[in-house]
């Protein structure tokens, strides 16, 4: 485990875009969709702030993580677990599917593989 700047400085700053996007944007298509594209690069962004490991492999590791949430809330998992009047849980288990969700979690997987790949075969 090592601690790296440049993805802490991402992570921070997709962390500062998120926050201002909930609090100020009311629309369709950015808070919603854009939202769920770039939260996956800030879970990411965290992960390479403390971990070495593959980009390829902690990548996929998000989107697997991001699917599963979404389909706990698929499955109502709040409800079955009795915490759907939890505020924190809510907020980190949600509370409506959406296959859109899936795409914009795609989109983002992708856009990681796509800038970190380039960025690979910059540096060789």
């Amino acid at each position: 485990m090592s601690f790296n700047w440049k993805y802490g400085l991402l992570f921070l700053g997709l962390l500062f875009v998120e926050i201002f996007i909930a609090i100020v944007v009311r629309d369709r298509f950015i808070r919603p969709f854009l939202g769920d594209v770039l939260v996956i690069g800030l879970i990411y962004c965290f992960l390479k702030t403390f971990l070495t490991w593959n980009y390829k492999l902690t990548s996929l590791g998000v989107l697997v993580f991001a699917f599963c949430i979404e389909f706990a809330q698929y499955f109502k998992l709040a409800n079955v677990l009795g915490l759907a009047d939890n505020k924190i849980a809510s907020i980190i288990l949600g509370s409506t599917f959406d296959w859109l969700d899936l795409l914009a979690y795609l989109i983002g997987f992708a856009a990681i593989l796509l800038l970190e790949g380039r960025q690979k075969s910059l540096l060789k």
